[in-house]
């Protein structure tokens, strides 16, 4: 059974850094992609960010290019979110999740695995 647990959310300021991790167990093809999405309150999920088995394509939400890294440490399983200059409108429920494919899709459908979530609040 996949699982995914997510960690290193929290509240910080805007402008301030977090970096969330995820680490994967359990029987999947690590070939396949990883990504980061969020759910703000009354609000749809949406993609943020994912990354391909070697780490050598990445895709990015335009709200975080520039801001915010996605990267994998294949060996291990985990792939990290660095978020830097964080915005208010960043605040939501980030959420790991393992990709059908080795593809960096944006479609939620496109990701049969999903972690519980992860809050992150930008606040001062």
């Amino acid at each position: 059974q996949v699982q995914l647990v997510e960690s290193g959310g929290g509240l910080v300021r805007p402008g301030g850094s977090l970096r969330l991790s995820c680490a994967a167990s359990g029987g999947f093809d690590s070939r396949n992609t990883m990504g980061w999405f969020r759910q703000a309150p009354g609000k749809e999920r949406e993609f943020v960010a994912a990354v391909t088995k070697g780490g050598s394509i990445t895709n990015y939400a335009d709200s975080v290019k520039g801001r915010f890294t996605i990267s994998r440490d294949y060996a291990k399983n985990t792939v990290f979110l660095q978020m830097n200059s964080l915005k208010p409108e960043d605040t939501a429920i980030y959420y790991c999740a393992l990709g059908s494919g080795p593809w960096p899709s944006l479609r939620t459908n496109d990701y049969p695995y999903w972690g519980q979530g992860t809050q992150v609040t930008v606040a001062s």
